[in-house]
């Protein structure tokens, strides 16, 4: 992965757990919900610098008649995708905020759908963790524990799930 590279194209740093994750595992769904983003997927659905352009031109046509979140007002703050949830049209953003390190940014769920924002003070693999395990406190990922009640977590690659490149 050059890393180098990625961040130079999305304006910043990315947090280095983000890059663990990608590393691990790559493009994929955990537990047939949560699909990573990742730069330069074969699948334009995973890949972080497509989804990045996309949902830019889509909030910004959104913010011209909603609100945006508090935490957006300050100067300089907007989202960076990093995530979505399986059929809902949920995101998974970063609170990306002027001065503040990638490694302190905190994750933003839009439910896509809707103009409700769920703010977490966790970066992304400790709320990844938390919604696997149930313990994420949110209104929106509480269902996925409860129906699925998982004995064993599943990573499936984009590849697996999706089959043959669709770019």
């Amino acid at each position: 992965m050059d890393w180098a590279q990625t961040e130079r194209v999305l304006g910043t740093a990315l947090p280095a757990d983000y890059k663990l994750l990608v590393e691990t595992y790559g493009d994929g769904v955990y537990d047939e919900t949560v699909w990573l983003l990742v730069p330069d997927s074969a699948y334009g659905d995973c890949d972080l610098h497509a989804q990045t352009a996309e949902r830019d031109e889509i909030l910004a046509d959104l913010w011209e008649f909603e609100t945006k979140p508090a935490a957006l007002l300050e100067a300089g703050a907007r989202v960076l995708p990093w995530a979505f949830e399986e059929g809902t049209g949920a995101f998974l953003y970063w609170l990306v905020r002027p001065g503040q390190h990638p490694d302190e940014w905190t994750v933003l769920y839009n439910e896509g759908r809707g103009p409700l924002w769920e703010h977490h003070g966790t970066g992304c693999s400790a709320f990844l963790l938390a919604v696997l395990t149930g313990t994420a406190e949110t209104e929106y990922f509480g269902h996925l524990y409860e129906v699925l009640k998982p004995t064993e977590h599943r990573f499936e690659t984009a590849g697996q799930t999706l089959g043959a490149s669709r770019r």
